[in-house]
């Protein structure tokens, strides 16, 4: 896979010492590591083959082979690994992530049970400390997630067994989340704030138009596979801001008080 944006291939992502490679096949992908590893020689380091693993991403149920070596080792090939906190599979989904979130955000409650569901404490403060220790858990990463209607549907039950679980009301009560909401003084907000934090994201991402810009308008090289589409980030943030067209929609975003007013006017009225 290579990334093509304005006539630029992208065919590389480093933070620190975290670097990813990428390439259209496994040719060229072994010829971009080889040049890392002698230039990397040159100044006396060394690629540890134990820590370097291979990635296809594909639409097929069953990602091909890719046989990468350094040093005559061969890589181990995943269909999965962590970059910056962040899973990465190889169908490109964003389903993996979103459940390690959500059970990093559950475990997290956990550990703050006595403080949240403490009803000598008001539910108010409560929910503003769910809001400041576990939402961020929960949402790290979320301004790049495309979000499938069953991926919406489990964050809102996130949503929801929180605030069961700080007003303590079993599942044997037998309680409508509507109820639960009424009790808690609250309405769901969970996928708006996502929402929210994509859309302020993209704006700055192609006001500052560097390269986070030119990969979000970047195209890939290929077809579009037969039958129904899969849903892109652009299409539940168009949606939820009422918009037009891509082109409209990403026009807007270099306007800034144009898209505030945008974002603004979504957060009232927008549904997710």
């Amino acid at each position: 896979m290579a990334i093509l944006a304005l006539g630029y291939n992208v065919n590389n992502i480093r933070y620190a010492d975290d670097t990813v490679l990428i390439a259209e096949n496994k040719d060229d992908l072994q010829k971009l590591l080889n040049i890392v590893e002698e230039e990397s020689r040159k100044k006396g380091l060394e690629l540890n083959s134990k820590k370097t693993e291979v990635m296809v991403i594909s639409r097929k149920q069953e990602p091909p082979k890719c046989d990468i070596f350094i040093n005559d080792a061969k890589l181990k090939q995943q269909d999965k690994f962590k970059y910056l906190a962040t899973i990465i599979t190889s169908d490109s989904r964003n389903k993996n992530e979103i459940a390690a979130r959500i059970a990093h955000a559950k475990t997290s409650f956990q550990k703050m049970r006595a403080v949240l569901t403490n009803k000598h404490i008001s539910i108010q403060t409560r929910k503003r400390d769910l809001q400041c220790y576990i939402e961020p858990i929960l949402l790290y990463g979320c301004e790049a997630w495309t979000i499938s209607k069953q991926m919406e549907a489990k964050l809102e039950a996130t949503e929801m067994w929180f605030l069961r679980r700080m007003l303590r009301i079993s599942w044997t009560e037998r309680k409508s989340n509507e109820t639960v909401l009424t009790e808690a003084n609250s309405r769901r907000s969970l996928i708006k704030t996502i929402r929210k934090r994509q859309a302020t994201f993209l704006g700055h991402v192609m006001r500052r138009e560097k390269l986070e810009h030119l990969i979000t308008t970047g195209k890939l090289d290929g077809k579009r596979g037969r039958g129904i589409q899969r849903e892109k980030m652009m299409d539940g943030l168009k949606r939820w801001l009422g918009s037009g067209s891509s082109t409209e929609t990403m026009t807007a975003m270099g306007h800034r008080e144009l898209w505030r007013n945008m974002i603004a006017d979504a957060s009232k009225h927008g549904t997710g």
